[in-house]
């Protein structure tokens, strides 16, 4: 698409929106890039380096760059969600609210009001087109396929979107940008929560909720040492307990296994491949379908495919079924480690990606717990 047409790349300053951006020019498209800023600098979260660098870039590239804060309608529509969430205990994943509530719907809107009649991201993903329907599919690269993160945006939102480095490696994106002297070449990758930075996690989340000091209790019900606030902890964690080995001489470390909100008691076991610690089911609630969802719903009948329950984790067999009150119930071939309230249960069809859903419950009861000791 060239002449009067726009494209509006959202370039965060990093090395693959740069590149988009790039390729996108090279193709013959009339480029603009759009920097938006998701939260006040505040040493942490470096806004000002980020826009430095994306000035560069457009300088280098010969394009035009707007810039926008979005920092109100972050707090509003992603950050609020996140301190709600902890609050109840759970451990949500805001990047994925981000893309839906904020990239490809605030930006998506001010990119339109622009001009724009495309907008392109450096997300490594791909879309397919059928029947003017859009599918999400996994990117060329597997190490950097983001599809899990995208699972939540609405196919409305993805009509106009371009995602072009989704056959690319992470490799080839940075030769790219060697080749062409872009600035950012060698940047590192930005990794975490994009709000909290650098600084320990219980750090920033103190700023905010209070400490709820409580118990920590193993699986057979004995106290084994004091918590700052369920919240502070996530099912699976290792580091922080502060905990020492069992009276039984087992040196073996201390796992989260489960949180009981009623008693403000975090549930511990040893060892990092402890039964309590694998669940073969989950439940998921408010699911999202990137399109119709699978034609086995419409008839009411187990859907059987693959689902992953974090970013990266390799795709698993698994059926699902629709419960009462729009749950979902998966049931996987190989049990899986610590299915977390808060998180994603996200869904494939080979390399399409279906949608997702917000993992309510997985691994064991608190009543399950305590009854296994």
């Amino acid at each position: 698409m060239s002449g009067t047409s726009l494209t509006v790349v959202a370039l965060s300053g990093g090395v693959d929106s740069a590149v988009a951006a790039l390729l996108l020019r090279d193709a013959g498209h009339t480029v603009q890039c759009l920097h938006m800023s998701n939260w006040e600098d505040d040493g942490y979260c470096d806004n000002a380096r980020d826009f430095h660098d994306a000035r560069q870039v457009c300088r280098e590239l010969g394009v035009p760059l707007h810039r926008v804060n979005f920092a109100r309608e972050y707090r509003e529509q992603v950050f609020a969600d996140f301190l709600s969430e902890h609050r109840k205990g759970r451990t949500p994943n805001p990047d994925v609210l981000c893309n839906r509530q904020i990239k490809f719907g605030v930006m998506r809107r001010y990119a339109q009001r622009l001009g724009a009649t495309q907008i392109a991201t450096g997300h490594y993903a791909r879309l397919t087109f059928v029947d003017g329907v859009p599918h999400l599919r996994k990117a060329r690269d597997p190490g950097k396929d983001q599809s899990y993160f995208l699972h939540a945006v609405d196919a409305r939102d993805l009509a106009d979107i371009v995602f072009p480095l989704g056959d690319l490696l992470k490799s080839e994106v940075r030769d790219l940008a060697r080749r062409a002297g872009l600035p950012v070449a060698d940047k590192k990758d930005s990794t975490g929560i994009c709000f909290i930075g650098e600084r320990p996690f219980a750090e920033f989340l103190r700023e905010y909720l209070p400490e709820s000091p409580g118990v920590i209790r193993d699986d057979e019900g004995r106290e084994r040492g004091r918590h700052r606030g369920l919240a502070y902890y996530t099912l699976g964690q290792r580091h922080g307990l502060h905990i020492g080995g069992a009276a039984d001489g087992n040196a073996a470390p201390w796992y989260v296994a489960g949180k009981d909100a009623d008693r403000n008691e975090l549930v511990v076991v040893q060892g990092h491949d402890h039964h309590l610690l694998l669940s073969q089911y989950l439940t998921a609630a408010d699911p999202l379908w990137v399109g119709a969802p699978p034609h086995e719903w419409q008839r009411g009948e187990p859907w059987q495919g693959h689902a992953k329950i974090r970013y990266r984790q390799a795709d698993q067999a698994c059926s699902v079924r629709r419960l009462a009150g729009g749950l979902l119930e998966v049931v996987f071939e190989q049990p899986q480690r610590t299915p977390t309230p808060g998180q994603f249960v996200v869904f494939y069809d080979g390399d399409r990606c279906l949608g997702g859903a917000t993992i309510e419950h997985g691994g064991q009861h608190i009543s399950e717990l305590r009854a296994a000791g």
